[in-house]
């Protein structure tokens, strides 16, 4: 299956194979409509994965296809980087790294560039039913920027670090109904990261310097460091999705 979805506000062209579509992704999307009829209220679940493992545009087919497929409720996929702090706060503030004070802004998308408390309570009020705003980032401006309140009966937050097991981050499964975490090799995600840099641009030794100094330090917090999860993907050298028993 090959559909333009819509991506983080740009459109993307993504291929899904249809085993995955029938035995993983329709499956689960009627696992959370059940999940919501059992509750009576809107219902919000956590899809963590590392950088690389195609988390938002996998959101972004099931927000499609829930609107799409009889039987199935309507799901909103939310991104948490709309919980960045804004860039004045990361630039005035410091992290401590090997003994040394540095520039959060530095280390812009570890986990302590992000408001987790902001995030733990905008997630409790989504699943309450409440009409939030939910905030997007915007990769033009690099800054949060407001957004559009959830109307999906399904709230799918979609994040590198929702499942993590350090303070504040632990709170978000107080409010979540259902999570889902997606696995993969670090050789295969440092080589999507890379190529996902060059096409952005950058040189393929600036991304792959790039790729080693940020992002796969992030990738390998994500799969060290995460809580377990109801659901748990796999995603396998071919780019497909197998669920893990």
């Amino acid at each position: 299956m090959q559909r333009a979805l819509e991506n983080s506000g740009r459109m993307v062209e993504a291929e899904f194979r249809d085993a995955d579509v029938e035995g993983v992704f329709l499956p689960l999307l009627r696992r959370l409509t059940a999940l919501r009829r059992e509750k009576g209220r809107r219902v919000a679940a956590l899809l963590a994965a590392p950088p690389g493992a195609g988390k938002s545009t996998l959101a972004a087919l099931l927000a499609a296809l829930s609107r799409e497929t009889p039987g199935l409720l309507a799901l909103d996929a939310l991104g948490m980087d709309g919980f960045h702090y804004p860039q004045a706060h990361l630039s005035s503030h410091t992290v401590v790294r090997n003994g040394e004070a540095i520039p959060l802004a530095s280390v812009k998308g570890a986990p302590e560039t992000f408001d987790v408390e902001a995030l733990a309570r905008a997630l409790c009020r989504v699943a309450a039913g409440e009409e939030v705003l939910w905030p997007r980032y915007d990769r033009a401006l690099h800054e949060p920027v407001p957004g559009d309140a959830p109307t999906g009966e399904i709230a799918l937050v979609e994040g590198n670090y929702l499942l993590l097991d350090a303070p504040g981050w632990r709170e978000l499964r107080r409010c979540a109904d259902y999570t889902i975490f997606i696995d993969a090799d670090p050789v295969l995600l440092r080589r999507r990261l890379v190529a996902r840099h060059v096409e952005g641009g950058k040189s393929p030794e600036a991304a792959a310097a790039f790729v080693d100094r940020s992002d796969m330090a992030n990738a390998r917090l994500c799969l060290e460091r995460s809580l377990p999860a109801d659901l748990r993907l796999r995603l396998d050298g071919d780019g497909h999705f197998v669920a893990e028993v």
